[in-house]
């Protein structure tokens, strides 16, 4: 099994975070991962992403040209890279933000309120965690608990009230996907 998946938003949309947590907790799990950011020209509010591989064979390279899943935060994102994503692929993508949904026939398509859902939980911030949640339950890639485990371990300065939040957000986000 081999998954590749692009992950992508606005900078300060918590993307290269979400990316490193999928990444850390797929290694933990045996898994070869790879992880590779990307920037614009500014950090916050800029594009940002970043590309995750996840195989259980060792990784010939980082670069995806062809992903198997997308995660797109916003529309700049999902209009840059839905058509790269593979026929038969999965995008997850924050419905707050975008108002069209994807028009390709041969992808899955999940639409998930990631910003509303995580502004009704008391932190905006959280709304990467919604959408990880929902790529995790659609995808099956990981457990969304194994997220859970590590998520102390990649985020060790959290406080325990925002650590409540982004678990709940990683449930949210999974509830909404297996509907």
């Amino acid at each position: 099994m081999t998954e590749e998946i692009i992950i992508a938003g606005f900078g300060g949309q918590g993307v290269m975070l979400i990316g490193r947590l999928l990444a850390h907790t797929a290694m933990t799990r045996g898994k070869h991962v790879s992880w590779m950011p990307a920037y614009g020209p500014e950090m916050r509010g800029g594009t940002a992403n970043c590309s995750v591989v996840i195989s259980d064979e060792p990784i010939g390279s980082p670069v995806v040209s062809e992903p198997d899943a997308l995660i797109a935060m916003n529309r700049p994102s999902l209009d840059k890279f839905l058509p790269a994503v593979k026929p038969g692929g999965l995008v997850v993508y924050n419905s707050s933000l975008i108002d069209v949904a994807p028009q390709r026939c041969d992808l899955r398509t999940v639409a998930v309120r990631a910003t509303d859902i995580a502004a009704e939980l008391g932190s905006v911030r959280a709304a990467n965690m919604v959408a990880l949640g929902a790529y995790l339950q659609a995808s099956g890639c990981i457990p969304a608990d194994a997220v859970v485990d590590e998520m102390r371990t990649v985020l060790p300065d959290l406080s325990e009230y925002l650590t409540a939040i982004n678990i709940e957000a990683l449930r949210r986000g999974s509830e909404l996907a297996r509907c």
